[in-house]
Parts: structure tokens; C-alpha cells; sequence
């Protein structure tokens, strides 16, 4: 069954709500775009990631709260499934987070912050981070941090595959 998501596109004191063709969840295959050469993820870069990130979602039978932020860490798109819960809202948005402030995965620092470790307690910092996994730093086809995803919903194991799913789509030739 093909579902219809709507993504919330932050900006530069604008608020567009997008609802159509290229927003929709669709099969992985279909969301590739052109290799990002970008240094910061443009909007529709950013949709393609949380429509990937949602159509693996689909195929592990969840509902996700997806979050992509750019380059400054700022929310560019959102995306909340029907049925997704509520309270993972915020964990997606703080994972997108974490992984762009750290460039690095969200459950790499989760590692890294365990008591006797490097960054012991490093998740109060920043106004709140999340240190498992399901955020993962998107990056250009040269390597470069242009943004983040954040996926929460459901196991971390869950949260991470499809935030990896939507990354993927920015390399993907």
C-alpha cells in the first residue's frame, strides 16, 4: 500500500508544508538522487533522505519520526508517520542533532559517554543529546558533513537501519 507523508521544510523564518510527489514514501530504488556534491543540504536533498528513511521504515513494519538537519545543525524537514509515537518527536530531532554536532554516529558517541569513558556524560551538554543509535551525519559525494538524519520509533537497531537507508541516498550512484 503506497502512503502519503507530509514533510515539514524549516527555513529562513518560512514554514512550507509540501504534500505530493516528492514526499511520498515510495520504494527505496526510486528515492536515489544524483550524488550530493552540495556543502549543505538543500530541501530537496533533504525530502529524498526522509522519504528513504521512510520507505525502509516500511519494510521493517514501523512507524518513525524522521528528522534532517543541515549543516548548522538548523531543522530542514520533518517527518512524523501515521501512528509514530509522539514522544519520539524530540529524541529524532536531538539525534539529528548530535550526529552534526559530533559528525559521527549517534551510537558511536553513546560509547564514548559510558562512565570511565572520553565523553562521560557528554548528553547534557548542548541543551540535551541523544547517545544511542538512530542519528547519522549525511555527507556530499566528497566526503564533507552537509547535514544529519534522526530516526526514532522504534528499536535503535530499528532507528539506525532506516537513518542509514536515508543517508545511503546521498552517495548512491
Amino acid at each position: 500500500m503506497k502512503r502519503t507523508y507530509f514533510a515539514i521544510a524549516a527555513g529562513a523564518a518560512l514554514v512550507s508544508l509540501f504534500y505530493g510527489a516528492g514526499t511520498t514514501a515510495v520504494n527505496a530504488a526510486d528515492q536515489k538522487a544524483e550524488p550530493a556534491t552540495m556543502m549543505d543540504i538543500d530541501l530537496a536533498h533533504a525530502v529524498k533522505v526522509a522519504n528513504a528513511a521512510a520507505a525502509k521504515s516500511e519494510t521493517l513494519k514501523c512507524r518513525m519520526d524522521i528528522a534532517v538537519v543541515d549543516a548548522g545543525g538548523n531543522l530542514k524537514t520533518f517527518m512524523r508517520q501515521d501512528g509514530a509515537w509522539l514522544g519520539s518527536i524530540d529524541i529524532a530531532i536531538k539525534k539529528a542533532k548530535t550526529a552534526r554536532y559530533f559528525d559521527m554516529n549517534t551510537g558511536k558517541i553513546g560509547e564514548l559517554s559510558q562512565p570511565g569513558k572520553p565523553l562521560y556524560n557528554i548528553e547534557v551538554s548542548n541543551g540535551g543529546l541523544i547517545t544511542f543509535p538512530g542519528g547519522v551525519p549525511l555527507k556530499n559525494a566528497a566526503g564533507d558533513v552537509i547535514g544529519a538524519i534522526g530516526v526514532s520509533g522504534s528499536s535503535v537497531e530499528n532507528d539506525h537501519a532506516c537513518a542509514e537507508a536515508g543517508a545511503a541516498v546521498l552517495t548512491a550512484k
